[in-house]
């Protein structure tokens, strides 16, 4: 995950958008500018020797596949009629989980059955939150308004939250200035990709920065609806999914190049990289 200093200096070289002084502690270290051309830093590959996770349940797959664009994507979707939403980062006795695997292996037994579970946001090194976070109603982490460089900063970024079935998205400003009652479960990430039916402003229709991607929007409905490209994408292909396709009037980058789905239904587990928090679609009782 953590790129050496001479990477670091190397990119600083190559976009000029950042400057080659020392990053600022709490930025996300794997991202990059919308639009500057640089991909994602390749990521550090999560342990081989993860336990294996106690088989689930045979349930039919809330995830299929499609195409938009000509891009493949898998589109998952919860239904607050069927589904509850938690986010897991690691035990209360230990570091992050890093991966599905762990996190599986620590399920007890008797939890809810997972419909489906993607990585929800971007971390530090350590895997820990650089942005607002909460788990099961404790906030972890404080809403982050800084400014600085990379897809986290690049303004307006947001949150994912909800308590119950409502689910929603606000930009970080909006949640700032409306939401007073802490949430069951809580997420910042960005960019935006909608917002109020727009796209980011400073989205490109296709940029040259592709990526494995990953993605969160609410319909009209209340359903969130969960996307990953199974192909390195643009932001604006993935943007456009959910204003177009979708019809979510707000939707939120997730993270990329680390972007993962595990789909019990299906048998996928994806174990490529390390990462941070995570969002968890739970079968309901």
């Amino acid at each position: 995950m953590r790129p050496n200093r001479l990477l670091v200096l190397a990119a600083c070289v190559a976009t000029a958008l950042t400057g080659c002084g020392q990053q600022p502690e709490g930025e996300p270290v794997i991202r990059t500018e919308i639009g500057s051309g640089v991909a994602e830093n390749d990521s550090e590959p999560a342990p081989a020797a993860e336990p294996s996770p106690t088989p689930a349940p045979a349930i039919a797959s809330a995830c299929e596949s499609t195409t938009f664009e000509g891009a493949a994507l898998t589109h998952c979707v919860a239904d607050p009629a069927r589904h509850r939403i938690v986010t897991a980062l690691g035990p209360a006795d230990g570091a992050p989980y890093r991966g599905f695997a762990a996190f599986a292996a620590r399920r007890a037994a008797d939890a809810a059955p997972v419909a489906f579970a993607m990585n929800g946001g971007m971390y530090d090194g350590e895997g820990k939150p650089i942005g607002y976070y909460v788990e099961n109603g404790n906030r972890l982490k404080e809403l982050n308004r800084a400014d600085g460089p990379g897809n986290f900063h690049l303004k307006p970024n947001g949150v994912f939250y909800g308590t119950g079935g409502k689910w929603q998205i606000r930009t970080a400003d909006d949640f700032y200035a409306n939401v007073a009652d802490r949430p069951q479960f809580g997420t910042q990430s960005g960019p935006m990709l909608v917002i109020d039916g727009k796209l980011h402003p400073k989205i490109a229709e296709d940029g040259p920065s592709k990526a494995v991607r990953n993605g969160v929007g609410i319909d009209a409905a209340g359903r969130a609806h969960f996307v990953i490209s199974e192909e390195p994408i643009s932001f604006g292909v993935l943007a456009r999914y959910f204003r177009d396709q979708l019809k979510t009037p707000d939707a939120l980058f997730l993270d990329g190049n680390v972007s993962a789905l595990w789909d019990p239904a299906r048998k996928r587990m994806d174990s490529g990289s390390r990462f941070g928090p995570m969002l968890v679609v739970e079968e309901k009782d």
